[in-house]
């Protein structure tokens, strides 16, 4: 019996070869990179579930900022850690809080660099939870009015986009309306379309100090069971005005990413979240991974699934070892 003609391995054969018929390409300019921020001077306090990250004060800031800008990274996304909490999140729209002056102190030393900010409520309430809370329920009309003052203060800042990420109801039109009320047309919305109520997110609430003091998210972050609901968030968001839609968390979702890819010409981020950062560094610091392998293997499923960019604390890594790649190709 004769073999098949179609050998697949003709085109393993060499690196070269492999190369020149990759389907899909990881590159520096898919990242934007998370930097959590915060007040005082001389802080570079270590996130102990997130190796390799830390909460930098502006000084140290424009250091950080300029070595990711050397990479080729192209944008950052802004995460606040305020003086102080209350129960209106009232320091997330203060002009001299840490986001608002971590964005002119980037925008002066990185002009070029993108700049993103996390509009939520989360970090800035002393309940820890992402809205409005009365009688220990979550309300969604009163919150947006607040997301759209901290959106405005990110954007009289210098902001280049903001990034709803607090799953209320109508968030999209809200932010695009108040922005567009102080003339801040050019200034874009990167949705957090389908947040799901995921336990990824643990290492993040240390970072951020914003893990909820009751109860828990899942009254308006998606049940991980649901993809229908991911379209018809989608869809919503799109509708509102979101000029980018996102999918959080990455790994455990790329089918979502996928389906969500399919629907919308718009462009699709994914979150590489945080427990699954922590993840490979745990399993890397014990010999149980090779950890350049694995990093880059599952940024590029996310791009294979349909993500055009990535959100991945990985990124500055990642950058080099792409820079590393090209360099012995």
């Amino acid at each position: 019996m004769a073999f098949p003609q179609q050998r697949p391995r003709r085109l393993r054969k060499t690196e070269t070869l492999r190369k020149m018929v990759q389907e899909t390409r990881l590159d520096v300019s898919d990242f934007i990179y998370p930097i959590f921020v915060t007040n005082g001077e001389g802080v570079k306090k270590p996130i102990d579930s997130m190796p390799g990250i830390y909460q930098l004060s502006l000084d140290n800031l424009s250091k950080e900022v300029r070595e990711v800008q050397a990479l080729g990274i192209p944008a950052v996304i802004l995460f606040g850690v305020p003086a102080s909490k209350d129960a209106e999140a009232s320091s997330g729209y203060d002009p001299e809080e840490a986001v608002q002056r971590a964005v002119r102190s980037i925008k002066e030393h990185c002009p070029h660099m993108v700049v993103i900010t996390d509009v939520c409520l989360c970090e800035y309430t002393d309940h820890g939870h992402c809205g409005i809370v009365r009688n220990e329920e979550i309300l969604n009309d009163p919150t947006l009015e607040i997301l759209g003052e901290i959106a405005v203060s990110h954007a009289a800042a210098g902001a280049d986009m903001v990034a709803p990420s607090d799953m209320m109801d109508g968030r999209v039109a809200a932010l695009r309306c108040a922005l567009d009320d102080k003339g801040y047309y050019h200034v874009g919305i990167i949705s957090y379309a389908v947040k799901y109520a995921s336990a990824f997110y643990g290492p993040f609430r240390e970072a951020a100090g914003s893990a909820p003091q009751f109860g828990d998210r899942r009254s308006y972050q998606m049940d991980p069971a649901n993809l229908r609901e991911a379209l018809k968030e989608t869809r919503l968001d799109i509708a509102e005005g979101a000029d980018i839609v996102m999918v959080k968390p990455a790994l455990s979702y790329l089918d979502v990413i996928r389906a969500v890819k399919e629907i919308t010409d718009c462009p699709v981020a994914a979150y590489n979240v945080s427990g699954e950062y922590a993840m490979v560094k745990a399993a890397a610091a014990n010999g149980w991974l090779d950890e350049k392998r694995v990093v880059l293997e599952k940024l590029l499923s996310m791009k294979r699934a349909g993500a055009d960019i990535i959100i991945t604390y990985h990124a500055r890594d990642a950058a080099r070892w792409l820079r590393e790649e090209e360099g012995g190709a």
